[in-house]
């Protein structure tokens, strides 16, 4: 009886354990939900990176160009802005 009653209580604590353990797994700290869910995070944190690093990029290109010469802002200046030069004449046509 006592060597029954002795296994008895290994077998709970071991079923205790891998329960414990088991919690863990699926629903505690660290759990696969969790990963997958960082997993996830990672991924879109990459893609919002690449985004910004090309828009960054087209900035800086932007920059350089307006840096080497006045064709870019003048450019800039007729297209956004609708200003003509000294002498220009300006035609609108409707649609």
């Amino acid at each position: 009886m006592s060597f029954l009653r002795s296994h008895y209580w290994l077998f709970v604590v071991l079923a205790l354990l891998l329960g414990g353990l088991q919690y863990r797994l699926w629903v505690g700290d660290g759990s696969l939900a969790q990963v997958t869910e960082l997993k996830r995070q990672i991924s879109e944190q990459k893609s919002e990176n690449e985004r910004l690093h090309e828009r960054n990029r087209l900035l800086d290109a932007e920059v350089q160009e307006l840096k080497k010469g006045m064709e870019t802002v003048e450019e800039r200046a007729r297209h956004e802005l609708g200003m003509v030069k000294e002498g220009e004449t300006l035609y609108q046509l409707a649609q």
